[in-house]
């Protein structure tokens, strides 16, 4: 019989904070909703998707600072450092080309 061991993340140690970070901002996705379907300001709703975006930066720093400490760290002990180097810039890139 195979088992399947579920594989260990660079975040698997924050994963509870993690998702409660993502629900509250899911939230506040929420909350833009409502300002638009309420017919609210445009700059409120603006300053709003401010503070969502910024909230997603952080998380995706967060993650990112898990995978160089974790996953580019084990891959680069297995051999793999520079296909690990190579993924996570492409990812940096796909993160600062938004907007």
């Amino acid at each position: 019989m195979a088992t399947s061991e579920t594989p260990t993340r660079g975040y698997t140690a924050t994963k509870d904070q993690l998702q409660t970070r993502l629900a509250r901002i899911e939230g506040q996705v929420r909350g833009i909703d409502r300002m638009v379907a309420d017919d609210r300001y445009c700059i409120d709703i603006l300053t709003q998707i401010s503070a969502v975006q910024a909230a997603l930066d952080k998380v995706a720093l967060g993650l990112l600072d898990g995978h160089v400490r974790h996953c580019v760290a084990e891959g680069t002990q297995e051999g793999k450092g520079e296909e690990m180097s190579t993924e996570l810039m492409a990812a940096v890139g796909r993160l600062m080309r938004r907007g």
